[in-house]
C-alpha cells in the first residue's frame, strides 16, 4: 500500500518566538494562572474563567496587546479574550493587565483556528475583533490571509444574534478581499452598507500598526459586519 502523503493545514502566521524581556518572562510566568486559559479541545465555560456573566468580546491576533487592555480598561462591563501565538506579546499585555489592575481580560496563547473549531462554544461571541492581520502581500501568499471562506465558517457560528466581526486593515488590497469575502455571506450584513467601508468605532483605539500605515500613506480600511 502506498503512503499518502498528508497535507499540512494553510497557516495565516509564523510563529516567531522572539525574546522576552525580564518583565514579559516574568508576567507570563507568574500571571498566566490569573489571565490565561489552557488551550483545550471541548468549549470553555467563560462565565467560570471570568468569575462572571459578560458579554465576550474575542480578538484575534492582539499583537503587543496595547489597544486590547484600553479597550477594556474604557469597558469593564464587558469581557474580553485575546488570542496571540507570539508568546512576547503575550508576556507584554499581561504585564499591562497588572500595571493597570485590569481584570477583565483572559488570554490564550494558541492557534485561533483550533481555539474556534474546539474550545468556544456556538452563538456565544458578542464582538470578533481581527485588527491589522498579516496581510501576506505577495499574491502567492494570499492563500495565507486569514479572512478567507472557510475560516468565516468558523467565526459566523460563534457569534449571538446582531453580534459583529469587525476587521481593519492598512492595506487596500486585503481591504477589498476582506469585503469581498464578508459581503459574500448571506448570513452576513455590512453594517455600513452594501460595498461600504465603516469608520473608525470610537471604541477601537488607534494602533501602532495604523499610525505607521498612515505615516507611509496608506489608508485605514474598518469593516464590520453584523449576524
Amino acid at each position: 500500500m502506498e503512503n499518502q502523503q498528508v497535507r499540512k493545514p494553510i497557516r495565516s502566521f509564523v510563529r516567531r518566538q522572539g525574546r522576552k524581556t525580564i518583565s514579559q518572562q516574568l508576567s507570563f510566568t507568574q500571571y498566566w494562572p490569573t489571565y490565561g486559559i489552557d488551550y483545550q479541545p471541548s468549549p470553555i465555560d467563560f462565565t467560570q474563567a471570568f468569575g462572571r456573566e459578560a458579554p465576550l468580546i474575542v480578538e484575534v491576533g492582539f499583537g503587543m496587546g496595547d489597544s486590547l487592555w484600553q479597550m477594556a480598561k474604557a469597558s469593564p462591563e464587558l469581557n474580553f479574550l485575546g488570542i496571540e501565538v507570539h508568546e512576547p506579546g503575550v508576556g507584554h499585555l499581561i504585564s499591562m493587565l497588572v500595571k493597570e489592575e485590569i481584570t477583565n481580560v483572559r488570554v490564550m496563547c494558541h492557534d485561533a483556528v483550533e481555539i474556534f473549531k474546539h474550545a468556544i462554544a456556538p452563538a456565544t461571541v458578542s464582538r470578533l475583533q481581527i485588527y491589522f492581520p498579516d496581510p501576506w502581500p505577495k499574491k502567492r501568499h494570499h492563500k495565507r490571509r486569514l479572512i478567507q471562506p472557510s475560516f468565516l465558517d468558523l467565526c459566523v457560528p460563534l457569534l449571538q444574534a446582531q453580534g459583529i466581526i469587525h476587521c481593519a486593515t492598512d492595506w487596500e488590497n486585503y481591504a477589498e478581499q476582506m469585503l469581498e469575502v464578508l459581503s459574500a455571506r448571506e448570513d452576513l450584513k455590512n453594517v455600513a452598507g452594501v460595498n461600504q467601508y465603516s469608520e473608525r468605532p470610537a471604541y477601537r483605539p488607534q494602533t501602532k500598526f495604523e499610525t505607521r500605515g498612515q505615516r507611509l500613506g496608506h489608508g485605514i480600511w474598518d469593516l464590520l459586519f453584523q449576524v
